[in-house]
């Protein structure tokens, strides 16, 4: 799916890392899927404190929920988003330099 240019997300790359930030939020609410994040992503807990503003840290957030699609719908519906959003955002997250 190719980024909409009249979805919110598309308009910069602050909506989509505001969209990434939330889900880190409702992903580290959970000790076990916070576990399961950083098992299936790599990353340790101070890569992840360091990575707050990372686009790829931001998008491996993103591709981790993308990955179980109960937990990126879940996700989706607490943070008043689409699914769709989630993955548009991390879209462009990786696009960023």
């Amino acid at each position: 799916m190719r980024i909409n240019e009249t979805n919110r997300v598309a308009a910069n790359g602050a909506a989509a890392e505001t969209i990434a930030l939330s889900a880190l939020a409702w992903v580290l609410a959970d000790e076990a899927r916070a576990l399961r994040l950083l098992d299936l992503t790599g990353l340790t807990p101070e890569q992840l404190r360091g990575g707050l503003g990372d686009p790829a840290v931001l998008g491996a957030t993103l591709r981790f929920l993308e990955s179980h699609e109960p937990d990126l719908v879940a996700c989706a519906a607490a943070i008043d988003a689409a699914p769709a959003e989630l993955v548009e955002a991390r879209q462009i997250l990786e696009e960023r330099p």
